[in-house]
């Protein structure tokens, strides 16, 4: 149980509810993620929530489909009501976050929504056969190794660590290579500012 299970979500606006989102650890931020109620405050709450790196491909796809992406699918942004231009964008959002890769699969973790998503690319499939294209078209590559099992790796196979090798907020080139002599990673910080071949 976590502290936000007794929660009347209804009792409270967006900036209330985005205080209390934030207090959360980044399990419970993933359950609040899943169960959260579109027609309250999406943009402002989910909007958060899913820009977190803590969020995981199979949350972001379940709060990807409890947005009922169908709704707009084929809708100009023009044509989409006003009072669910909000969820629109945080559905936006989260289909170019899947694209690019910023949610993981985390280890051990199941695809909660593996028949929608399949339905969901099944039609993808048959647009492009069509010549049609929707609004969000999830990237097939990224989803295949959720799909495929890439959610059962190993546990203790270890995976980089991007702070350690990420070059310090506004580090010039000498600060990022003391930066790295000090981490001992001197040669990858030399190829970042060398020019690529």
């Amino acid at each position: 149980m976590t502290p936000f299970d007794n929660l009347d979500w209804s009792a409270s606006d967006g900036n209330e509810q985005l205080n209390l989102v934030r207090k959360a650890s980044n399990t419970d931020m993933r359950v609040l993620a899943r169960h959260y109620d579109w027609a309250s405050h999406p943009e402002t709450v989910l909007g958060w929530m899913m820009a977190q790196k803590s969020m995981d491909l199979s949350s972001a796809l379940v709060v990807f489909f409890n947005g009922d992406p169908e709704r707009f699918n084929y809708l100009a942004k023009r044509d989409v009501p006003q009072e669910y231009r909000g969820a629109a964008r945080v559905l936006d959002n989260i289909c170019l976050r899947v694209n690019s890769g910023f949610y993981r699969v985390r280890p051990g973790q199941k695809l909660r929504v593996r028949a929608r998503l399949e339905k969901w690319l099944e039609y993808q499939q048959a647009d492009r056969d069509e010549g049609r294209r929707g609004r969000w078209i999830l990237d097939e590559a990224i989803i295949a190794g959720a799909l495929n099992g890439a959610a059962k790796r190993r546990t203790d196979e270890k995976m980089p660590d991007m702070d350690a090798i990420r070059q310090p907020a506004n580090a010039g080139i000498v600060q990022g290579l003391m930066a790295g002599l000090k981490q001992g990673r001197l040669v990858e910080r030399l190829q970042r500012f060398l020019p690529q071949r």
